[in-house]
């Protein structure tokens, strides 16, 4: 699968809002986006007028690098969560917060969704006492996460739950930070989703 390996700062620069996929950095005097809050290239800084379907088009572009998905994969997602009951949108956010990946993010684990991404590939955690490396498994409630023995000494790892107060914990998960795991108390309803998320916009762009 194709991966990118530019600068994910750039990414934060075109969406015009802070994604978070550097963790500390982003909160540091060093995060590109507060040094030069515009477009990257030679025209970042002159934007033009946008149309509706350009912005449709910079949500669903937003949400996809937000997640750190590949344009396949939020594709596959969307059509999931357009099969199940309810609101499509708040189905489709509901679905990318219940990723493995952005899970043990949320827990504080990680300092970033890329770096849980690349600790699960790398068998770093246990889905209630077994063993997941597939970023995109998809938790349930009642499910608990924790980090292998092996892995609790792992520096990046004890770096990002020290920083797990400034971040804070959603309310549908609970950190038991001394036992390095939480558990998954419900799945995430669409108040716990804070991020400025206009998900109404990306299923109007799918709709064309």
């Amino acid at each position: 699968m194709s991966r990118y390996r530019g600068s994910v700062c750039r990414m934060c620069r075109r969406e015009n809002m802070k994604l978070f996929l550097k963790g500390d950095r982003c909160f540091s005097d060093k995060c590109s986006f507060d040094r030069r809050p515009y477009a990257p290239g030679q025209h970042g800084q002159r934007r033009g007028k946008v149309s509706d379907y350009g912005i449709q088009l910079r949500e669903k572009q937003k949400v996809k690098r937000l997640y750190g998905l590949s344009e396949k994969q939020f594709r596959l997602t969307f059509g999931k969560a357009e099969q199940k009951k309810g609101i499509t949108g708040t189905n489709l956010l509901a679905h990318l917060e219940s990723r493995l990946d952005n899970v043990v993010y949320r827990m504080g684990f990680v300092n970033s969704r890329i770096q849980g991404r690349h600790f699960v590939r790398h068998n770093h955690f246990l889905v209630n006492g077994i063993r997941v490396n597939i970023p995109s498994y998809v938790v349930k409630a009642g499910d608990v996460i924790e980090i292998r023995e092996k892995s609790r000494k792992v520096q990046a790892v004890n770096e990002a739950m020290d920083a797990v107060v400034r971040r804070g914990v959603p309310q549908w998960l609970e950190l038991d930070k001394d036992g390095f795991k939480g558990t998954v108390k419900s799945l995430p309803m669409r108040e716990d989703i804070t991020l400025p998320i206009q998900e109404q916009l990306i299923v109007e762009l799918y709709s064309k």
